[in-house]
């Protein structure tokens, strides 16, 4: 699960508060284990967190995740990174 704890609640609470949970889930990386007459029936919690949980990373891709961070380029948008990616290529293009 993710580094937060996961918080309990209600089926009927998940059902009326869904769409505060999915937001919280995006957001704030909440997850939330869902029961049912006091039994876990169900989690909820990010795409991203399911996809580490499903298929672990490989060190190689968790060494490029850590320089991206280090190097702040996590934060970048997929809108800069287009526009980093046009200008290398134009770049190498005008030298070769």
């Amino acid at each position: 699960m993710s580094k937060s704890k996961a918080v309990v609640i209600s089926v009927l609470r998940a059902r009326s508060n869904f769409g505060n949970l999915l937001r919280r889930v995006e957001d704030e990386r909440c997850t939330f284990v869902i029961e049912k007459r006091g039994a876990p029936k169900a989690i909820l919690l990010s795409i991203q967190e399911y996809v580490r949980l499903a298929s672990p990373e490989p060190d190689v891709l968790r060494m490029i995740g850590e320089e991206s961070k280090r190097n702040g380029t996590d934060k970048l948008s997929s809108h800069k990174i287009d526009r980093v990616i046009k200008a290398a290529r134009s770049q190498r293009q005008k030298m070769g």
